[in-house]
C-alpha cells in the first residue's frame, strides 16, 4: 500500500484539502482523530494526561482540550511533556489503523497530521502534500476562525514548523491562498498524480 502524508499549519486549510480528497474517494487516516481517540473516557491515555497535567478534565470526565491547549502552547516544556506521552500511543494506532487498510485491499491512503514534518514521519512516506498559505493570511485566519488575540495567535504558529521550512520536504503543494476552486483543482491534480502512481 502507498501511504501518502497531508500535513500544512494551523489555519492553513489542510481540514479543507482532506475532505476534498475524501470526496474523491482516498482513505484519509487524520490525526487529530487518532490524538482524540487515544484519549477518551476510559483510556490508558487520558489517565496519563489527567496525572501529569492536574485540572484538564472537564466535569463529564473528558479532556477540557481548551484548558490543555492554553497550559501547552504557552509553554515548550508542558508541550514536549504531552507529545512523550501521547505520540507513542498516536502512532501505534496508527500502525493498527494502517494494517487494517492493507488487510482491505486499499491500494494508497493518506495520513493528514499537522506534525507529520515535525515528527519526522514524513521520511517514511511516498509522497508528502502540503497545504501551503502566506504566514500573514495564516495568522489571520487563525485569529478569526479560534478568536485569538495576535499575541496568541503567534504563539500557536511557533508551536510548528514554519510552512515555508515544510516546503523543503513537499512532494505537492496545494496553495490555498484563493478561492475553493482552485484548491479543488489543484487536489485533483495531485489525486490523478497518486492515482497514476499505481
Amino acid at each position: 500500500m502507498r501511504l501518502y502524508g497531508l500535513t500544512g499549519g494551523i489555519a492553513s486549510g489542510k481540514s479543507t484539502v482532506s475532505r476534498m480528497f475524501r470526496e474523491l474517494g482516498a482513505h484519509v487516516l487524520d490525526a487529530d482523530v487518532i490524538a482524540r481517540e487515544v484519549v477518551e473516557p476510559g483510556t490508558p491515555g487520558l489517565a496519563e494526561v489527567a496525572s501529569r497535567f492536574p485540572g484538564v478534565l472537564g466535569p463529564d470526565g473528558r479532556l477540557d482540550r481548551a484548558k490543555l491547549g492554553a497550559r501547552v502552547f504557552a509553554d515548550p516544556t508542558e508541550r514536549a511533556a504531552l507529545n512523550a506521552l501521547l505520540h507513542p500511543r498516536i502512532g501505534q494506532a496508527f500502525l493498527q489503523k494502517t494494517q487494517a487498510l492493507m488487510e482491505q485491499g486499499v491500494e494508497r491512503a493518506l495520513y493528514d497530521a499537522p506534525l507529520l514534518i515535525e515528527n519526522g514521519l514524513h521520511a517514511g512516506m511516498d509522497g508528502v502534500v502540503l497545504v501551503w498559505v502566506p504566514r500573514a493570511l495564516q495568522k489571520e485566519r487563525l485569529m478569526v476562525r479560534d478568536g485569538l488575540e495576535a499575541q496568541a495567535a503567534e504563539a500557536r504558529l511557533a508551536a510548528q514548523l514554519p510552512l515555508e521550512e515544510k516546503r523543503k520536504h513537499a512532494t505537492w503543494i496545494v496553495d490555498n491562498t484563493g478561492e475553493l476552486a482552485s484548491t479543488r483543482a489543484q487536489v485533483e491534480e495531485v489525486w490523478r498524480a497518486m492515482l497514476a502512481r499505481g
